[in-house]
Order: C-alpha cells, then sequence, then structure tokens
C-alpha cells in the first residue's frame, strides 16, 4: 500500500504515524514533510499548493490513497483536480472547503440551518464606515474576523470600539490580501471552548473523541494567540447531557443541512464549539484534522484509519464501526524562540533519541542536517502521552520534556492542569 500525507507540521506526523500504526508495510510518503518525516518516512519535495505536480506525483507513484492535511490546499480545490484523475484522496472538495475558506460562507449555513452560534454582521471593503458604525452596535468586547484564510490572524477581539475601529481599518487596508475583502463582526461568547473533529461522508457524520487546546503562548491562557500549546483529550467539558445537545442541535442539523444544500462533505469536520452550561454554540468550521489537537486524539484511535477514510469517501461510514482507546492523552507543544511573533531557525535540537518508547514524538518546524535535526519553525515537536488519567499523563510528558533541548525552546506548563 501508498500513502500520500499532504503537509509539513504536526498534524501530518500524527496522521502518518497512525497510518503505520494500522500498516506497518505500508510506503508512506510526505509532501513536503519535515526532519522527522525525512527519517521515519519518504519526503517528497513538492508544496501543498504546487496540486498539479502533487497529482502527477501521485498517478506517477500509483499511491493508494492520498490525505491532505492544511486547510491551503483544500481551499484551492485540490480534491476535484484528484478526482478529476481518479485518483484516491481524503477530503472535502472545494465548494465544501469553503466552511473554512469564508467565515460568511460559515455564517449563512448555521443560520440558515438554525445551528446556534454567535448573532454577526458582514460587510465588504466597499463599506469600511458602515463597519465601523455597526461595531459600536455590539457589546465588547466585540470580535472582528477577516472572511477568509489568514494564517491564523485574522482574527481580533478587541476590548474597545477604538481597537475594533482600528482592526477594521486594517484588515479593510489589504493587510491580509483576499482574505480581507469581506469581515465579519460578531458577539464574544463566553464559557468553555471544546474542539470536536468529525468524520462526514456526505450521508453520516460521526464525532470522534473530544480534545481540548491551548491557544495562548503563554501560561494561564496569557500571552499572543498561536497555532496551539497543547492539548488534551477528552475535554470533560462534553459530559453526557452536553454531547446530547451537541448531537440534536449541532451535529444533525449540520448533516441535514449538507444533504439539504446537496453539499458532498467528505473527509474531517473541524467543529470549534463554546460550552456555556449545557448550551453549546458553534465557533468555527474548519475542513481538516486540527493541529495540536489531532496529536491528542489519533493516539487514541484504535480502528484503522485508512479503513475509515476508505469508508468516508465512499459513502459507507454508517457501516463502519469505530473504536477509541479509554485511555486519556496529554499532548505538549515545544516552540522556537520568539514564538509566535517569530520563529528562530538552525538550532540543534538535543535528546529526542532518549524518550521512552511510550511517548509519542510529532514533528513540526523541524529539519534534517547531516545527522542532525534543526528547528525550522515557530512550533518545533509535539510529545503525546496515554495514561489511565490525566494527572498520570500531565505528569509523564512533563518528565519527558526535560529530556529535550534546544536554544530558547519554550512551552506552557499548565497543559491539562
Amino acid at each position: 500500500m501508498k500513502i500520500l500525507v499532504i503537509g509539513n507540521g504536526g498534524r501530518e506526523s500524527a496522521i502518518a504515524h497512525t497510518i503505520r500504526r494500522f500498516h506497518k508495510d505500508a510506503t508512506i510518503y510526505v509532501a513536503p514533510g519535515n526532519g522527522g518525516t525525512d527519517l521515519d518516512y519518504i519526503n517528497v519535495p513538492i508544496k501543498v499548493e504546487a496540486l498539479k505536480e502533487l497529482a502527477d506525483f501521485a498517478e506517477q507513484e500509483q499511491v493508494d490513497l492520498t490525505v491532505v492535511g492544511p486547510e491551503v490546499p483544500l481551499v484551492m480545490g485540490i480534491v476535484d483536480v484528484f478526482n478529476e484523475r481518479g485518483l484516491k484522496i481524503f477530503g472535502p472538495n472545494k465548494e465544501c472547503a469553503q466552511f473554512e475558506g469564508s467565515k460568511y460562507f460559515t455564517k449563512q449555513f448555521l443560520m440558515r440551518n438554525e445551528i446556534p452560534t454567535a448573532q454577526y454582521a458582514s460587510f465588504n471593503r466597499n463599506e469600511v464606515e458602515a463597519c465601523v458604525k455597526a461595531s459600536k452596535h455590539f457589546s465588547l468586547p466585540v470580535v472582528v474576523k477577516a472572511d477568509g484564510l489568514a494564517a491564523g490572524k485574522g482574527v481580533l477581539i478587541c476590548e474597545t470600539y477604538e481597537a475594533a475601529e482600528e482592526g477594521i481599518r486594517e484588515i479593510f487596508s489589504g493587510k491580509f490580501g483576499d482574505a480581507g475583502e469581506l469581515i465579519v463582526l460578531e458577539e464574544f461568547l463566553t464559557g468553555t471552548e471544546a474542539s470536536l473533529l468529525c468524520f462526514v461522508d456526505g450521508e453520516t457524520i460521526v464525532p470522534m473523541e473530544t480534545a481540548r487546546d491551548y491557544k495562548r503562548a503563554l501560561d494561564n491562557d496569557e500571552g499572543l494567540n498561536t497555532g496551539g500549546m497543547g492539548g488534551f483529550s477528552p475535554n470533560p467539558i462534553i459530559n453526557p447531557s452536553v454531547k446530547q445537545n451537541i448531537d440534536t442541535r449541532i451535529l444533525k442539523p449540520i448533516i441535514e443541512g449538507f444533504k439539504k444544500e446537496k453539499l458532498n462533505f467528505k473527509g474531517v469536520l473541524f467543529i470549534g464549539l463554546m460550552i456555556d452550561g449545557k448550551d453549546p454554540k458553534v465557533l468555527e468550521f474548519n475542513v481538516r484534522f486540527g493541529d495540536p489537537e489531532t496529536q491528542s486524539v489519533l493516539p487514541r484511535l484504535k480502528t484503522d484509519l485508512v479503513e475509515i477514510m476508505g469508508a468516508c469517501i465512499e459513502g459507507r461510514l454508517a457501516d463502519t464501526s469505530i473504536e477509541w482507546d479509554e485511555r486519556q492523552s496529554v499532548t505538549l507543544v515545544l516552540a522556537s524562540k520568539g514564538y509566535p511573533e517569530s520563529s528562530h531557525k538552525g538550532d540543534v535540537i538535543n535528546g529526542l533519541d532518549t524518550l521512552e518508547e511510550e511517548t509519542i514524538l510529532c514533528h513540526a518546524g523541524t529539519k534534517r542536517v547531516e545527522d542532525s535535526i534543526q528547528t525550522d519553525g515557530g512550533r518545533v515537536l509535539a510529545i503525546t502521552r496515554l495514561a489511565s488519567s490525566l494527572e498520570e499523563a500531565r505528569a509523564e510528558i512533563y518528565k519527558e520534556v526535560q529530556k529535550i533541548q534546544f536554544d530558547g525552546m519554550q512551552f506552557r506548563t499548565d497543559i491539562a492542569k
């Protein structure tokens, strides 16, 4: 079996690691990959945006399944490109990828299908003053979002109307390119955040085990927003009564909405939730595995991931039994010096060969230089441990991190505390 995983982050490392658990003899390619995937699999030097080159490679190598990690190629339409050639690929098509490519598209879908979410208003670049005026009708803080993909930097939580106006003018100034052609204003939701990844085959939606991630750079949720500094699974905020509400008020209307609107969504739907008491509301949709949620959730999967992906593609998810490890997981992200404002590259990483066998190591911003592994991005590594309790998993992961060293290494000390 030949598998191609597209991407170069910790999420893609986790996907490749999970596939290897079930398929020891599979040939796994990662494009373009990182320092860790260069050691464990076969890196392919093709960028994630090079859709034709990726399809050419899959065709030439007779790849059995391609798995798309990041959102950019999905929004660009890589699934459509592969489908046109009869190549098997896991992920939503370009039409459905708009759920991540456009926040306005998602808000409209949620409202049409009466799915609980924040109240909103939208404005285009020709409506700057109207957008500024409208922001003052929202209670503080007000959320200002660039509509399109902005590398995770297009969402502003503004504590004052002056900050909201500054953010609106900055987004409309062209700072985020086409992503800033439209702005979505939203009310600020309170409660506890949770992440829910779901497998979808167009007819059926099946939630994975729950997770929580930590977005802020520093302990106690202080500091700047990041791509995620760690997480754990399951998330205790999603108790049986909350889960029932999610099933009936969110998941069921989503799949019914897909069918009604003829959206043939196949792949992973990432639902960002805000839980207030027993009431869940949708913060956002993503159309791929989350990062670092994937590093926490997939190690608990006991069913062949390739089989599940095939079931999604072929529309037989309802007939597929998915089992999960009852153990709990904790993931810790190690970041480079200066992150998230900048990232330091070229620092040699030591101690990786001293980690215990039970520790799952996922490379992200790394590169292999001769016999060394060096930093090559903001979020450098993610390490995960499974245990019978969060407390035990947490204790083990913080023992393991002491074995790793590189200049300027930073991590939070309160993950799953």
